[in-house]
């Protein structure tokens, strides 16, 4: 099953250049820089303190989550689908020799996570923008459907966890708990 979604989802790349485009952009650390830079800078410009701790707690969280994802790739040692299968779009260089999980999807959804539970109104946001990055992981053929899942989980769960921590430490040092809200 996991073959015949990444069949269906690649099948439509080199169809639409545009696509393509998109989706490997999708893909890019560098196409969030700008957007990044501007949500950092409203941030900062509301709760000063509390970006700033906040930004700490990413420039430790999304390192860690890309550690512990290269390692359980290392771990599981599941083969990419652009490594294994014929017939496929191939739109980029097939990437490392591994592919569970998805590091795009792990830490795409651990930042999405640890804003969820810092500011439950921004997951209108940053989900969808997590579906399409794994979204576009199984389009360029880098990853199978299960790896953009695994790494969805894996991500929620150290991104949530870490949020939860950060605001349990704020509780304890006497801060508003509703104030992240």
């Amino acid at each position: 099953m996991d073959q015949q979604l990444l069949y269906a989802v690649n099948g439509y790349a080199g169809q639409w250049e545009w696509l393509d485009r998109t989706m490997m952009a999708v893909g890019h650390p560098g196409y969030y820089l700008i957007p990044g830079v501007l949500v950092l800078g409203y941030w900062v410009w509301l709760k000063r303190q509390e970006a700033f701790i906040g930004l700490v707690a990413l420039a430790a969280l999304i390192p860690a989550s890309d550690f512990l994802g290269a390692q359980l790739k290392h771990l599981v040692g599941r083969s990419r689908p652009c490594q294994m299968l014929q017939g496929i779009n191939e739109l980029s260089a097939c990437g490392g020799t591994f592919g569970f999980p998805s590091n795009h999807a792990v830490n795409a959804a651990a930042a999405a996570a640890f804003f969820q539970v810092m500011y439950p109104a921004s997951g209108w946001v940053s989900w969808p923008l997590v579906v399409l990055i794994g979204l576009s992981r199984v389009y360029v053929a880098a990853h199978y459907v299960t790896d953009v899942l695994g790494g969805w989980a894996i991500g929620a769960i150290l991104g949530g966890g870490a949020a939860s921590l950060l605001l349990r430490w704020r509780r304890g040092r006497g801060h508003n708990p509703e104030a992240a809200s």
